[in-house]
């Protein structure tokens, strides 16, 4: 069976990004493994220029403390229900004007944990499949971001991470899987041409509290949205999360 990651999603390339400007609306989407800074980025974009911030529905799961107790038992459940909920945050998205941001999006979901869930047996065929069916109809109707920040960072950092932001449910994740799941995030980035990807290394960058890697990550960003797409409010950051 073709691995999701086969599929073809929209291929809009970097050059073929339409010209929007503010109203209208702009899709920028925050990508990256667990702990690589995904939140922190969102607050910092949306103190820094006034952006509408979506962000991933965790604490809504239900399923997570099962899912992490018993991945083989509850990782369908969990799966699905982040599906259903990200096509929901796309759905509004879609609707709101001006400058948007995502906090992961829902290409990640499929495209890197349910599959690490189906490569590592957590996921049946039979589920695999429904998984896969379900994915591929919402992609058919969902518009790729305008811009893919990607935020990547050591495994050691990840860890580190994951360790000092102390989320109960987080801290007995087995590092081969976290190790599989930068695997696939490699893959993916690899196959993805729906849009312009910008990548910032977050084990070197600091734009928080450092105003020259500040100063550097948004004129990088501006570079790569359409001319005043952007306006800034504040060169002060967010607060880490």
């Amino acid at each position: 069976m073709a691995a999701i990651g086969d599929a073809s999603l929209p291929a809009h390339r970097g050059s073929d990004l339409p010209q929007l400007d503010s109203p209208k609306r702009v899709s920028i989407a925050i990508a990256g493994n667990i702990g690589a800074g995904k939140s922190t980025l969102v607050e910092f974009l949306t103190s820094t220029y006034g952006v509408a911030p979506f962000f991933e529905p965790n604490d809504d799961n239900p399923y997570l403390a099962d899912f992490y107790e018993d991945m083989d038992a509850w990782a369908f459940h969990s799966q699905i229900f982040f599906l259903a909920h990200k096509f929901r945050i796309h759905q509004d998205l879609e609707k709101t004007p001006g400058v948007v941001v995502q906090d992961r999006t829902i290409y990640e979901d499929a495209e890197i944990f349910a599959t690490a869930l189906y490569k590592s047996k957590r996921l049946t065929e039979r589920d695999w499949r429904t998984y896969e069916e379900l994915y591929r109809t919402i992609c058919n109707s969902l518009r790729p971001p305008d811009l893919l920040i990607y935020l990547s960072c050591s495994l050691k950092t990840t860890k580190q991470r994951i360790k000092l932001r102390g989320r109960a449910m987080e801290q007995a994740i087995p590092t081969p899987y976290l190790r599989l799941l930068q695997d696939l995030y490699d893959r993916w980035l690899e196959r993805w041409t729906a849009c312009e990807v910008l990548r910032l290394d977050t084990d070197r960058l600091d734009y928080i509290s450092d105003l020259v890697d500040r100063l550097d990550v948004m004129e990088r960003i501006e570079r790569l949205l359409p001319k005043e797409t952007l306006v800034r409010q504040s060169l002060q950051g967010a607060s880490a999360a």
